[in-house]
């Protein structure tokens, strides 16, 4: 175990070098807090009015690292997190060695983010993140 936690210790000093304050550590853990994940995907996209909830901002990076890159989050490991932060903890050393190392990993985060901003400016492309292929599309106005 705390081989465990020493590997999201390392994992979380790299997060913090790219996400600075906005990094939350806990003896255990570090997460980017929803509202936290929302207010930097709107900076970078250049927004002001959020076009999702900051708990769909976490849903959309989570789906981003795992197409991209292979990352599964607690939010798709079947055991809901009980939070709508993005959390990182117990990372198997082999795991973050395969993966390029602490940085290689807060580097794939960060471009994700990036990724998110994007869509921020794309509905259509962020429901199909979220939703997949099968969302049901909204009515043509007038037709509710």
């Amino acid at each position: 175990m705390r081989l465990l936690v020493e590997t999201t210790r390392l994992v979380g000093d790299a997060l913090r070098a790219v996400f600075g304050a906005r990094l939350h550590v806990t003896p255990v853990t570090a997460q980017l807090r929803a509202d936290d994940l929302l207010a930097m995907a709107m900076e970078r996209a250049g927004l002001t009015t959020p076009p999702i909830a900051p708990i769909e901002a976490t849903a959309a990076l989570a789906m981003l690292l795992l197409e991209d890159y292979g990352i599964l989050t607690v939010h798709f490991a079947g055991m809901p997190p009980g939070t709508s932060s993005l959390l990182v903890k117990f990372i198997p050393p082999e795991t973050l060695e395969r993966f390029g190392g602490a940085a290689a990993l807060a580097k794939a985060v960060d471009s994700s983010v990036g990724r998110l901003a994007a869509l921020l400016r794309d509905p259509s492309a962020l429901r199909s993140l979220l939703l997949g292929d099968t969302a049901i599309p909204k009515p043509p106005a007038g037709n509710e």
